[in-house]
């Protein structure tokens, strides 16, 4: 599997409330929802990668699975994966994974901040 950064930016960009920041300078693009980062993409890495939050459990399974993801990149090694977008991952998992860390960074927003935000979008 090779996921395309188009594809992949498309895919964050359309989730509802999402921002796309640059808050490290020029690299990592990082998304957010309600102000709090769900993936960050590193786009000019020789190997295009993206960190994406994870629950500590499937987070470890994952890496386990898949050698193409290791402990996420200058993130909390527990709650974060880095995937690299050339690699061994079926399609599905991917998708899944990028799913699931927006879905668990909006769950941990205060009401008020997640209010109005409804999924929308599918799957490239």
């Amino acid at each position: 599997m090779s996921i395309a950064l188009d594809a992949l930016n498309a895919k964050l960009a359309a989730f509802a409330g999402a921002v796309a920041e640059r808050p490290f300078g020029p690299q990592p693009l990082v998304y957010k929802v309600g102000g709090k980062t769900f993936a960050m993409v590193g786009e000019t890495d020789p190997i295009a990668r993206v960190t994406l939050k994870c629950e500590p459990i499937l987070a470890e399974a994952l890496r386990q699975a898949y050698p193409a993801i290791i402990p996420g990149y200058h993130t909390n090694k527990r709650h974060w994966n880095t995937v690299r977008l050339d690699g061994d991952i079926p399609a599905e998992v991917f998708w899944n994974m990028v799913d699931a860390s927006y879905e668990l960074v909006r769950a941990s927003l205060p009401k008020s901040a997640g209010a109005g935000l409804t999924a929308k979008e599918t799957r490239p």
